[in-house]
């Protein structure tokens, strides 16, 4: 397909390594509850639907401004891959679509610390496509500078 060739991958990802065990980090990832003290864009969120912890199906809602700027909005999340310490990540988006999937790997560094990766994955339905397709690069730099400060701050966190 022509389109499959004009867009470039609709994926990005930051590893920032930290001093810091994997179960700790994981602790700090996994709780929605604190992503307002790292993430540039997304300054709240709570367990929503009855959950009240990191497990695959668990929903959330983030409270997120765009760019740090402009009106708010309540983005709706569940949980997709929960494998402690290793692994979280969640899909953005409502029962019957998803928009995009943001996650966490931690792996451990072999001397005690810790390589964090976040990273996002938007999909591939033809909206989506074309979106990527007329800002993808645009918002591909905003995410991963976006992503580089959330891991920033939670580097200064566990390593305090």
């Amino acid at each position: 397909m022509i389109l499959d060739r004009l867009v470039p991958p609709m994926t990005g990802e930051v590893t920032v390594a930290m001093d810091a065990p994997p179960e700790e980090v994981w602790a700090l990832v996994s709780d929605v509850t604190r992503i307002g003290e790292f993430s540039p864009e997304t300054f709240e969120a709570r367990w929503t639907r009855g959950s009240t912890g990191p497990e695959v199906g668990a929903s959330f809602k983030g409270h997120v401004k765009r760019n740090g700027v402009g009106p708010t909005y309540w983005s709706p999340c569940q949980v997709t891959a929960c494998e402690e310490p290793r692994l979280f990540e969640f899909s953005v988006g409502t029962d019957d679509v998803t928009v995009n999937n943001w996650g966490y790997r931690i792996e451990p560094d072999g001397a005690g610390g810790s390589r964090v990766t976040e990273y996002f994955r938007l999909e591939a339905a033809l909206p989506f496509r074309l979106y990527w397709l007329l800002l993808g690069r645009l918002r591909g730099r905003t995410n991963e500078k976006g992503m580089r400060t959330t891991l920033e701050r939670m580097k200064q966190v566990v390593e305090s």
